[in-house]
């Protein structure tokens, strides 16, 4: 059975790292990992980082977080640009 991807968002707080946004990323694991390797950010986490993005898969109904990217707010920016444009590709542009 294929599992789901996708994306999630989370900025940092006082106290912890609180998400605040998902993008369902479908059943291909290729295309999630192609996506997420795109985005711009820092594989090395570290508590003065504003934001994270996680790719996540549900395996057994269960999350499980795959890689992370730290990124400042203008990359967050650039990604949320890059995420939808891929998702309408996706979505969209289906090859017959």
């Amino acid at each position: 059975m294929e599992s789901p991807f996708y994306l999630l968002m989370s900025l940092k707080t006082p106290r912890s790292y609180e998400p605040f946004g998902e993008f369902n990323l479908g059943f291909d694991r290729q295309s999630a990992y192609d996506l997420f390797d795109s985005l711009d950010g820092n594989p090395t986490i570290d508590d003065r980082c504003p934001f994270h993005i996680d790719l996540i898969e549900t395996v057994d109904a269960l999350p499980e977080k795959i890689r992370s990217k730290c990124c400042k707010l203008e990359e967050l920016g650039n990604n949320m640009k890059l995420i939808a444009l891929e998702t309408f590709r996706q979505k969209n542009l289906e090859e017959e």
